[in-house]
Parts: structure tokens; sequence; C-alpha cells
């Protein structure tokens, strides 16, 4: 439940750090007349899948990880 709860906030943290950036690199594109601006479009797409997948990652980590019981932790014999 920890590992969840934990994924799920660096999740968010990295959707609201993709926001601030999407917004300081969409400032100065306005129309994809170049090669710059195309580059900057697609390279915000991604970030922003990466980011939604990242969220999303974290809420099913949280919500699979009640299905799990306690792990016990087990040694092997060395030979």
């Amino acid at each position: 439940m920890r590992t969840g709860l934990i994924l799920l906030i660096l999740g968010h943290l990295n959707f609201i750090t993709g926001a601030l950036v999407h917004g300081s690199v969409l400032r100065f594109v306005l129309a994809a007349r170049d090669a710059t601006s195309l580059h900057y479009g697609v390279t915000n797409a991604a970030s922003g899948i990466a980011a939604l997948l990242t969220v999303s990652c974290g809420v099913s980590a949280l919500l699979l990880s009640r299905c799990l019981g306690p792990a016990a932790l087990v040694s092997t014999p060395s030979p």
C-alpha cells in the first residue's frame, strides 16, 4: 500500500512538473511553421502522455496493492 501511495504522489508531481514545462514551452510556440515548432509539439504530446501514464500506473499500483497479501521473505540455502 505504501509503494502505491508513493508512486501515486510521484506521478502527480511528475504531472505538475510536466504542466509547468508545457506552459513555459508553449508560450513561445505560436504556429507550426518550422521544424522547431513541430519538435516542441511532438515533445509536449509525448510528455503529456508519459505524465498521464505515470499517474495511471500509480493509481493502478495503489488499487492492486490491496489484493496482495503480506509476502513472507524466504531465503534459499547457499550450496
